[in-house]
């Protein structure tokens, strides 16, 4: 037996795992579904692009999104140990410091949890990015002299991105935390079905195989926005109805498990033209062949690429200084006909809301620990967001012409310059995706504790970016981690 059992070994789960083993809170053991990031396409930046959709990706999918044109929208999941820290493009920013200030949690102001962030940052090294695509260098102009400053969702700002890369390759939370501590016992292919209880407090967990196993201290949930819920709704703690619905015994009624989901929806613009971007063109075939010898000779070239270079934060309407959008600019030809080898050049360049008003739930399918949970994300429920959205696309099209990309500029190519007003707005319903960060469905102040301890339980917490109860003005992988940092703090206190 255990003393704690972390359920998930992603962004959250890696750092909380370590931490607490660093804190001499207990023996560790972290239990992920998938298998190990030790494989040459994790650690590989641009191999993110084969990742998704693969075996170690969850790859699920959306319900019917009402608001979007119906349609079943991917939602990309990190299924090996480092989570989604393990596909995603590395991107590293803490969000603004009101996003915290704002969710109005004692222990979770800003001030609170800069001690946590550059605890995290300290092990993960996150650096702006060296060898980007003279496209992504030629960004920063069009939000006036940003430098080489990176930029930030705290005032207008754009150019190239920190990212935790160290020599060309991913440092993810599994690389920089949990494989430090050879004392955290790390069990993969380890999916978990539901929680064990002896009363009100959790004991343990029973995995879809069948096998069970005990903590002595209590269990972690950090298994992410969409799986923390679900577990928690099949071991008897959610809505009622619906629990009753699919069998499940009632443990406690807790309707807001589930609640609040949400996510930064996003639209792009994508160009095209010869000698742009990255791309399959015939006129850089002899690049890509240089470029494994190049990656695994020095760790650099495109295949060090991150994919995301280079963003922006800007205000959509341009009223005001306060960004209220999130532009990911990619200097690689991202084929919209769903051709992935497309033999052309282009880069790409996309607006995300960064305060959606728009809310979702997670529900369950059915009581089976093997199914997918039924995931709405509410897109566009309110339309504000939709608003917000059409006005950063119009205005991201100008910016870009102030952008420095001499000879390598582009023509937009889909959906193309032409297209504005109610045809744009049209377009976004029918195309929009979200920037793959679900949030909520555990928030702070509901289902949670301000301390991370699920209410009327007893050893059992929740650390993953499900407690944020908005989520934040940019990626979201360093909150993640933030909150696996704060997490350890909260829970070697309290199990103590």
């Amino acid at each position: 037996m255990t003393d704690f059992i972390v359920i998930g070994g992603g962004s959250a789960g890696c750092v909380l795992a370590a931490e607490l083993s660093r804190r001499k809170a207990g023996s560790v053991m972290v239990l992920e579904a998938g298998p190990s990031e030790r494989h040459p396409l994790v650690s590989m930046p641009m191999a993110l692009m084969w990742l998704m959709g693969s075996n170690r990706d969850w790859a699920w999918k959306t319900s019917p999104q009402e608001h979007a044109g119906g349609r079943m929208i991917s939602v990309p999941r990190g299924r090996m140990l480092g989570g989604s820290g393990s596909i995603n493009s590395m991107v590293w920013f803490r969000g603004r410091a009101a996003d915290f200030d704002d969710w109005d949690r004692p222990g979770w102001r800003y001030a609170d949890l800069e001690p946590a962030f550059e605890a995290v940052e300290a092990k993960l090294r996150p650096t702006r990015m060296t060898g980007a695509h003279p496209l992504s260098e030629g960004l920063a102009p069009m939000l006036g002299s940003n430098g080489q400053a990176i930029p930030t969702p705290e005032y207008e700002s754009a150019g190239v991105c920190a990212h935790n890369l160290i020599m060309g390759r991913r440092n993810s939370a599994a690389d920089a935390f949990l494989r430090r501590r050879p004392d955290v016992e790390i069990k993969t292919g380890a999916q978990v079905d539901r929680l064990l209880w002896q009363g009100d407090r959790a004991t343990g967990v029973r995995l879809v195989s069948g096998e069970e196993l005990y903590a002595a201290k209590g269990v972690v949930l950090s298994a992410g926005s969409l799986a923390s819920p679900a577990i928690l709704m099949r071991s008897g703690i959610g809505p009622a109805d619906h629990l009753r619905d699919h069998g499940i015994d009632v443990r406690r009624d807790a309707p807001q498990v589930g609640e609040n989901l949400h996510d930064h929806p996003g639209c792009g613009l994508h160009f095209c033209a010869p000698g742009s971007g990255y791309g399959l063109e015939p006129a850089q075939w002899l690049d890509w062949l240089a470029a494994p010898f190049r990656y695994y000779g020095m760790g650099t070239g495109r295949l060090a690429s991150p994919t995301v270079e280079a963003a922006a934060f800007f205000n959509a309407r341009g009223d005001c200084a306060e960004p209220d959008v999130q532009s990911h600019f990619i200097p690689f030809h991202l084929d919209w006909t769903g051709n992935r080898y497309a033999l052309k050049s282009g880069y790409f360049a996309d607006v995300v809301v960064c305060r959606p008003k728009s809310r979702g739930r997670l529900t369950l399918k059915n009581s089976h620990g093997r199914a997918a949970p039924v995931i709405d994300l509410g897109l566009f429920k309110d339309e504000s967001d939709l608003d917000t959205l059409h006005a950063g696309l119009e205005r991201l099209r100008d910016l870009l012409e102030q952008a420095d990309f001499g000879p390598r500029r582009a023509a937009e190519a889909q959906p193309g310059a032409e297209i504005t007003g109610e045809a744009l707005r049209s377009h976004i319903r029918q195309s929009a995706g979200t920037a793959y960060h679900p949030v909520g469905t555990l928030a702070l102040g509901g289902p949670v504790t301000d301390r991370l301890a699920v209410k009327d339980t007893e050893g059992l917490w929740v650390a993953d970016a499900s407690v944020m109860p908005n989520v934040t003005s940019a990626n979201t992988n360093a909150p993640s981690m933030m909150i696996g940092y704060r997490g350890a703090e909260f829970i070697a206190e309290d199990a103590a």
